[in-house]
């Protein structure tokens, strides 16, 4: 008998149907879903949502999308935010005992047996209505202080800095979970079909003073599916690889060899069950959309140069932090759900008198324009932003008092400070305080896991059960930990 026809015999009813629907109008039926069917519970009035669990958000949301302004390597916040006087006073003299007896530091300072104070290498004042204290490094910071939500009182576990920032942006010190982004496109889905819901920048000091490695799983999509792992855009030439069609292939062609590889993988995806081959077929979809959005997302012509002036001389310069804050806006604007700023260089073990004031040049003017540019725009008010590190900077001296040229201070876990604005935060409010040596978080501490469960709290969800079941355990971001910090709250 011919094979062919024997196989249009046994062909089933069932199995027609099966694959014809799901096979040759995969793309149709995509494209409908996404436009009509996804468009569901949990959408924002007046904006579909594209993507996420039908049930959630599980209450009203104050913030619809996120900006997270990671400094990796951590900013020294004795130096920039959390100003003790008793630092100066007690400069080149040994720490107490009491504070660092039992205390778990990294092998650089470990076995330091002198450890002298270090006082603020910089100078501090009260700024705003509120009275924050910022550093003279942060001018453009301190400008907009009214806008901000200081947490002082931040503290963490780790105690070296890929574990340290893998906790803070997957809730776990080994990787292998899923980041926060890959959380909130899981749950949530995003307000557009044409970008990522989850998108990561990252620039580094152009100094390169310190090794930060920017690991992939610092947005990696852990046991979830693989199309909620965030799309990290590069730092020069396209922003994401294959966007531009290769020569003699029109768009037309590119759509019908799309078409082609949709019906191939579906039947696949029919035949195993593996939820990875529909993710191949969405990122195809995505890609195919992101020639068009990229382009027009990236053109930064149409900005006034006031509000390129107003994000500093490096805005134009691709893959700068300043490049990325104002493409943070452009990206927030057109609704991606979850934006990951990561500028790594704060690491000064033995440059802090010089590569500190360096970074803060770098990064301040950017920082506080992101803020100014979502504000009159009526953005800041549903975007959270977040500008923090994995942990604080040690009060004492790494090294020798008298080597002034290498001072430098060492990871510090027990203490540090980090800022939040909009999203129905309280702006121009401080939270927490540290010891008078900025040691220890003594009064109302921020965890890890609260600072986590806070985020999806203003997302709308409860952190308890934004849940994935995962080996037979669900799992979740804050673990079996974290508690909402009301008290920072609008």
């Amino acid at each position: 008998m011919n094979p062919h026809l024997e196989a249009k015999v046994l062909h089933t009813r069932r199995q027609f149907f099966g694959r014809s629907a799901m096979g040759l109008g995969t793309a149709a039926l995509a494209s409908l879903l996404g436009r009509e069917g996804w468009a569901a519970a949990g959408a924002t009035p007046g904006r579909p949502k594209f993507g996420g669990l039908p049930d959630l958000p599980h209450f009203a949301p104050k913030a619809k999308r996120v900006i997270y302004l990671f400094q990796n390597g951590a900013p020294s916040h004795v130096d920039l935010f959390d100003y003790k006087p008793k630092l100066r006073e007690w400069h080149g003299r040994q720490i107490p005992d009491s504070l660092t007896g039992g205390k778990r530091f990294s092998t650089m300072t470990g076995d330091q047996v002198a450890r002298p104070v270090l006082g603020e290498i910089t100078k501090f004042a009260q700024h705003g209505k509120c009275g924050a204290w910022v550093s003279d490094f942060l001018p453009r910071t301190a400008e907009i202080v009214d806008d901000l939500c200081f947490v002082k009182s931040m503290y963490t576990e780790a105690v070296n800095h890929a574990p340290a920032i893998t906790f803070f942006l997957t809730g776990a010190e080994i990787p292998g979970r899923p980041s926060l982004g890959s959380w909130l496109s899981y749950g949530l889905g995003s307000e557009t079909e044409d970008l990522p819901a989850f998108v990561v920048m990252t620039s580094r000091d152009k100094e390169e003073s310190c090794g930060q490695i920017f690991y992939d799983f610092y947005w990696g999509s852990g046991f979830l599916p693989t199309k909620y792992q965030g799309v990290s855009f590069r730092g020069k030439g396209d922003p994401v690889l294959y966007l531009s069609n290769p020569d003699g292939m029109s768009r037309s062609m590119r759509r019908g060899l799309l078409d082609d590889l949709a019906q191939l993988n579906e039947i696949k995806r029919q035949d195993f069950g593996d939820p990875e081959i529909a993710t191949r077929i969405a990122q195809y979809e995505m890609a195919y959309r992101m020639q068009t959005s990229v382009p027009e997302l990236t053109d930064f012509s149409k900005e006034s140069p006031a509000v390129l002036e107003m994000y500093g001389p490096e805005v134009r310069r691709q893959g700068s932090y300043a490049y990325n804050c104002l493409m943070a806006r452009r990206l927030a604007e057109r609704g991606v759900r979850f934006i990951q700023v990561m500028h790594a260089g704060w690491d000064q073990h033995r440059n802090l008198n010089t590569q500190l004031k360096i970074q803060c040049e770098d990064t301040d003017a950017p920082s506080a324009a992101l803020i100014r540019d979502l504000k009159q725009r009526g953005l800041l008010e549903d975007t959270l932003v977040i500008w923090g590190g994995e942990f604080g900077r040690t009060p004492f001296l790494q090294g020798k008092i008298e080597d002034t040229k290498q001072w430098g201070r060492d990871h510090h876990p027990y203490a540090f400070s980090l800022w939040m604005a909009g999203g129905g935060v309280k702006p121009g409010f401080s939270h927490g305080s540290s010891d008078e040596f900025g040691f220890n978080a003594v009064q109302d501490k921020v965890h890890v896991h609260d600072l986590q469960a806070t985020i999806l709290h203003q997302l709308g969800l409860d952190h308890e059960r934004l849940t994935y079941k995962f080996q037979g355990r669900n799992f979740r971001l804050t673990d079996v930990h974290g508690h909402v910090v009301n008290e920072i709250l609008a």
